[in-house]
């Protein structure tokens, strides 16, 4: 068998990341998404280096100021922040969770730091985007344990009072969680952790507005659009991705059915612990296998009597506004930042 040249690369030698190009040579495959990961029965990972990591510098005439900064030196969980400068009051603040299927992606991935720098730009928002840790080494609910310590730790500098070099743009009365694809998910469900009555242990933090992009989730029995989507060449998400990314992510024993993968599962409360009054926008793609799941999500979640925007993209995939550069892409990527601005702005 060929052995590929395998690297999990973190951004920043100031946090004491390493860059890691071993290749294990032995022992059996027991999960493999090609050209992206391949886990072997002794429990080694490897993750192919397909999009480069990069540091935080961005060019001037963006606009925009972008640093790292790290969370919880004990599990290495750590977050880019990106400012616009041309902003003369607080910002809002977007919390955002990266895509991959909880098994690969960073915050230092190139494309995430293009795009959420330029949404930052235009949206006039400060985005904290975290980099949780991921599975199968870190299966579910570790992404979500990271969600929620990286909003305890935005907490713990807004009592602190310190005007750090982040801080002080942000509008802690205006926190929003987002996120595309798995980091949509794990900003569903740390919303879904926090409820009514734990949103008071955030003050002085305020949610006001949750993003959830191309919403990962799954169940055991298909949708129409899983089963007959014609995806675009090149997709981010294949059904057999997404059955192998939910079987190194959730618990052992659990099937799609796990309120986690499926929250319209039967028996699942998720619905009930949702009525709450904060806005949710919801942005599908046509093209999407994902997209009949997440308009049944908004459908029973509005009849659940919460307040929530649906948005479908015509003519694109999943991650299209991060991994596609047609001009079609580019197109519904400047539409989805002016649905965000005009959801934040609200």
């Amino acid at each position: 068998m060929r052995k590929r040249r395998m690297a999990t690369i973190t951004l920043d030698p100031s946090l004491g990341l390493q860059i890691s190009t071993k290749t294990h040579q032995e022992g059996q495959i027991v999960e493999e998404i090609d050209g992206l990961i391949r886990v072997y029965k002794d429990g080694h990972v490897e993750r192919t280096e397909i999009i480069p990591c990069v540091t935080a510098s961005l060019p001037p005439e963006l606009g925009v100021t972008s640093g790292d900064v790290v969370i919880d030196k004990v599990t290495n969980v750590w977050a880019r922040f990106y400012l616009p400068k041309k902003c003369h009051e607080k910002t809002p603040l977007l919390v955002y969770f990266h895509g991959g299927g909880f098994c690969v992606g960073s915050a230092a991935w190139s494309c995430y730091h293009e795009f959420l720098a330029k949404l930052a730009a235009r949206a006039g928002c400060s985005i904290m985007s975290v980099n949780y840790r991921l599975a199968p080494e870190n299966p579910l609910p570790a992404a979500y344990d990271d969600g929620f310590k990286a909003l305890m730790w935005v907490k713990q500098q807004a009592l602190s009072g310190e005007n750090e070099w982040w801080s002080k743009q942000c509008n802690f009365s205006s926190v929003l969680l987002a996120g595309d694809s798995a980091g949509a998910n794990i900003a569903h469900n740390v919303a879904i952790w926090l409820g009514s009555s734990r949103a008071a242990a955030l003050k002085p933090l305020a949610i006001k507005g949750i993003i959830l992009i191309q919403p990962f989730f799954g169940g055991e029995g298909r949708t129409h659009s899983e089963k007959h989507t014609v995806e675009p060449p090149r997709s981010a998400l294949s059904l057999a991705a997404s059955d192998t990314y939910w079987r190194l992510s959730l618990p052992a024993g659990s099937n799609r059915d796990h309120p986690w993968c499926n929250p319209l599962a039967k028996g699942s409360s998720q619905l009930e612990e949702l009525r709450m009054l904060i806005p949710l926008l919801v942005c599908v793609s046509e093209m999407d296998i994902s997209r009949d799941r997440n308009l049944e999500f908004c459908g029973a979640l509005g009849k659940a009597g919460r307040k929530v925007e649906c948005v479908v993209y015509k003519g694109v995939g999943h991650a299209f506004q991060i991994l596609n550069k047609s001009q079609l892409s580019q197109t519904r990527t400047h539409e989805m930042i002016s649905h965000i601005k005009a959801f934040i702005s609200r």
